[in-house]
């Protein structure tokens, strides 16, 4: 079966289990909310990534089901939290959870789920379970620790590309690296083995936030799924920005030290930005910077010794990058 095949297939698995888990859960305004965060879809990557890891390194699906439905039930649970922090209002073309009931909702569904994610784990946790917890639970740590240095860095205006990879690896990567580590721990891998799954989810991870920063300047918007230019709209401090503004001299600079004094920039202003970031070549740094990630990753999952679990983790840094080969 291709790639793509499987993943489908999986996809519909994952979003089975999901339905089926709170299946009868009472009471009926806790669980309510957060079954609605869920029923929101997205691409399920963590779980796929934990189930491709297992497989890559000689393992089984069927090992790590429900630690798969634990890291999409965590994911979800920070998405929960970071659009309170936000203040976000929609989220994949829905009303957000605070906005559609009430913050404090909010708060407590996010709660669960993250509780809840602990409880499927644990299901799968036969051996080596401390290792797993705690490889778990330090991915959690990573998360809110990326989420601070995010907001953090809304209020400095001298943040450096090293500050940024730090602040996406703890935000994004991380958790990716972990999903990749739980499944390869679940399914038994040596540690050279597990090293390389680790350092695909790492790799991948960090091209993707890398990726999407560039889609929100570059990308087109029925397919981004959000606004173009809302970056800098919302004065967020990404890898293009952080690059331009360290490249750019004279009225560019005054222009991108704009940004930082005003928190963003209207929308009407975004294609005179995005001339300069084309004119200091930012672009061209990000995408190059994409693809070292990726080539990383996939050097990683060349190694690990199931073929067809190889070629899962190769096909899925290919379709989120959009990349041919």
């Amino acid at each position: 079966m291709k790639p793509d095949h499987i993943y489908k297939q999986e996809l519909k698995k994952i979003e089975s289990k999901l339905t089926a888990y709170f299946k009868g859960k009472n009471p009926e305004s806790l669980y309510k909310p957060s079954k609605y965060v869920l029923e929101g879809g997205g691409k399920r990557i963590r779980p796929f990534l934990v189930l491709t890891s297992a497989k890559a390194v000689g393992g089984e699906f069927k090992q790590v089901y429900n630690a798969a439905l634990a890291v999409e039930l965590l994911h979800n649970f920070t998405l929960v939290h970071d659009d309170i922090m936000d203040n976000s209002e929609m989220r994949r073309g829905r009303p957000t959870l605070h906005i559609k009931y009430d913050q404090n909702t909010a708060i407590l569904a996010g709660d669960i789920l993250v509780t809840l994610s602990y409880e499927s784990l644990l299901k799968d946790c036969k051996e080596n379970s401390v290792k797993i917890l705690q490889t778990f639970t330090h991915g959690i740590i990573e998360v809110c620790e990326g989420q601070s240095l995010d907001k953090e860095f809304e209020l400095r205006s001298d943040v450096t590309i090293n500050e940024y990879k730090e602040m996406i690896y703890k935000k994004t990567a991380a958790l990716a690296e972990m999903c990749c580590s739980i499944g390869a721990r679940i399914a038994g891998a040596d540690k050279f083995n597990l090293k390389a799954a680790e350092n695909f989810g790492k790799y991948l991870g960090m091209a993707f936030q890398i990726q999407d920063d560039l889609l929100d300047l570059i990308g087109e918007e029925d397919k981004f799924g959000k606004k173009i230019g809302s970056d800098l709209v919302e004065g967020k401090k990404t890898f293009l920005f952080i690059r331009a503004l360290e490249k750019s001299k004279g009225n560019d600079k005054k222009l991108l030290m704009k940004i930082i004094k005003n928190k963003g920039i209207e929308y009407s202003e975004v294609d005179s930005y995005k001339n300069i970031y084309y004119r200091l070549n930012v672009i061209d740094d990000a995408k190059k910077e994409i693809l070292r990630y990726t080539k990383l990753a996939l050097k990683n999952a060349n190694s690990l010794p199931d073929i067809d679990g190889r070629e899962l983790m190769i096909w899925l840094a290919n379709a989120l990058i959009g990349r041919n080969k």
